[in-house]
């Protein structure tokens, strides 16, 4: 996330559900390679976030699954909304693991997370990550755990 550090206080003033959409959205709307990807923040609360991808071909690897690389950065970039919400403002992913329970094959691609445990410095916190089809079944393809921490300067 790239924002402004926000004190832990101030969370408590964007309870408002609006509040909280519209810091979201300018963040995500300032990530580049979320642009390129086609991705999409779909939903934000105190401490969760949901982003979606529509298949491409161009996403897709030589069998015709979405790719791992896919399914990753919305798990990691979930994650970090989820924590960065839950810490008040700009995070980091310190680390990350993800599971890969299937082969992603479907129409869009829906990563959720929320914050677990939240201390004044990070945030740990779970995504899912699922496959819907054209008929809007849903299937769970991965599942990830990572810890987020508050932001500071670009020279720590």
């Amino acid at each position: 996330m790239t924002a402004d550090r926000t004190d832990r206080t101030d969370r408590t003033d964007r309870t408002d559900l609006a509040d909280l959409t519209a810091f979201a959205s300018g963040i995500f709307d300032a990530q580049p390679f979320s642009k390129f990807l086609g991705a999409e923040l779909t939903g934000v609360g105190p401490d969760s976030a949901e982003i979606r991808i529509t298949v491409r071909p161009d996403l897709q690897q030589q069998h015709g699954f979405v790719h791992g690389g896919v399914l990753s950065y919305l798990a990691d970039n979930t994650l970090t909304f989820a924590g960065g919400l839950a810490l008040g403002g700009d995070a980091l992913t310190a680390e990350y693991k993800i599971n890969y329970a299937r082969p992603a094959l479907g129409e869009t691609v829906i990563a959720r997370a929320r914050a677990v445990v939240t201390t004044r410095r990070q945030a740990v916190c779970q995504c899912t990550v699922h496959v819907v089809s054209a008929e809007g079944e849903e299937k769970l393809v991965a599942v990830a755990q990572g810890t987020i921490v508050a932001a500071r300067g670009k020279e720590d």
